[in-house]
């Protein structure tokens, strides 16, 4: 990547609850250039992957994305975001349960603070859930990347179990909406 390439990027960070599906389901978005499982808004310095486990640490799984908004922009990854997971569910995503698991986007400049509170309300307004939205929307912090067995998990373990009946299904899923929006490849596959 050139240095002209690299200031015309942009980064965004969401916690959906498990940041496998997460980055799987991102990475598969054309414009997308990277999305990379990590923590972020906790205490702890450079937490492992035990620690925020814990949920002690106050960190959340999520995934720092770096797109090109000239080719997907801020709002259709909000969209990506409300539409991947359940924003109602406080604290838990299924059967993965703790704060590590919270509804979170983590805004990296005014411009996407109010993208993001304005899509929240208008989604509140419409009645789009059953539930009110609890997806908190926080300023970027240090984000810390996951351990390297976390990158690309979904696409190096398509066979292990989670991957198989949780992760796979999801995927599925989100590339039928998303169809239009998709990298050429996965489109194609």
């Amino acid at each position: 990547m050139t240095t002209n390439q690299s200031a015309n990027l942009a980064k965004a960070t969401f916690g959906t609850g498990c940041f496998w599906c997460t980055e799987a389901l991102y990475e598969s978005l054309d414009g997308v250039i990277g999305a990379v499982s990590g923590y972020e808004g906790g205490q702890k310095p450079n937490p492992t992957y035990k620690e925020v486990c814990t949920g002690t640490t106050g960190h959340a799984e999520c995934v720092e994305v770096t797109y090109d908004p000239a080719k997907i922009t801020y709002q259709e990854l909000l969209e990506a975001f409300f539409r991947s997971h359940d924003p109602t569910s406080l604290n838990r995503q299924g059967e993965d349960v703790g704060t590590q698991y919270r509804s979170v986007i983590f805004y990296h400049n005014d411009e996407q603070k109010q993208l993001a509170e304005t899509a929240k309300a208008e989604l509140n307004k419409a009645g789009a859930y059953d539930r009110p939205i609890v997806t908190e929307i926080s300023p970027a912090e240090t984000f810390y990347e996951a351990e390297a067995y976390h990158q690309s998990y979904f696409a190096n373990n398509p066979n292990q179990g989670y991957c198989a009946y949780v992760i796979a299904p999801k995927v599925d899923k989100f590339r039928k909406v998303f169809k239009e929006k998709l990298k050429p490849e996965v489109a194609n596959s």
